[in-house]
């Protein structure tokens, strides 16, 4: 019976795993959180204990993205990939970082560019914006520092029909970063000529 039960949850994270991708690759949900709660809603499920963790969302946004858009989302990704290029060269002085999606190789049609930048003087990154002229909207995001959530600036511009977010830090917490890898040796952060590598080892078809 506890088997039964065990496999039946299995099923039941999997299937709301399955959902969650689908919200995200189809209906452009932004981020695994809410893509698992709409997930769980619409399969009627109660029990948070069994909802998927990001992990397995993002096995099966991968395994949807194989299925269903086996040839738009490379190309599509490989076109954010050069958005973030050229965004990261043209911002090298704030020492710009990719994180995200676009560096993991799931975003998709909905996918914005993340980018994390690194500067003590955030007058001097509105100036470098207003002197080249990019249209921009201000607002901030949370980010964790030293155990408690803490508000940073975050800047959003359309480039090239992309959105490209930047997360703005302090130098500080540049020198504080997180693993640059996750526990499968993934790259979590890549630099402008880490990101020029992955373009150079997947030509355009």
């Amino acid at each position: 019976m506890a088997k039964n039960r065990s496999r039946r949850d299995q099923n039941l994270r999997t299937h709301i795993a399955y959902l969650a991708a689908r919200l995200i690759a189809e209906d452009g949900v932004g981020d695994y959180a809410t893509a698992k709660q709409k997930a769980a809603r619409q399969a009627g499920l109660s029990d948070a204990n069994l909802l998927p963790d990001n992990s397995e969302i993002e096995e099966a946004l991968r395994e949807y993205q194989g299925l269903y858009q086996s040839e738009e989302q490379p190309a599509h990704l490989r076109y954010l990939r050069e958005v973030a290029v050229k965004v990261m060269r043209d911002f090298d002085e704030f020492r710009p970082v990719l994180v995200g999606s676009v560096l993991n190789g799931t975003a998709g049609l909905h996918s914005d560019v993340n980018l994390q930048l690194y500067t003590d003087d955030a007058k001097a990154l509105t100036m470098f914006l207003l002197n080249r002229r990019y249209r921009f909207e201000e607002g901030t995001t949370s980010v964790r520092r030293g155990g408690r959530m803490e508000e940073v600036p975050r800047i959003s511009l359309e480039v090239d029909d992309a959105t490209v977010t930047l997360t703005v830090l302090d130098r500080d917490d540049e020198r504080h970063a997180s693993r640059s890898r996750s526990e499968d040796d993934a790259p979590l952060r890549a630099r402008l000529e880490q990101v020029e590598a992955m373009l150079a080892a997947s030509p355009p078809p």
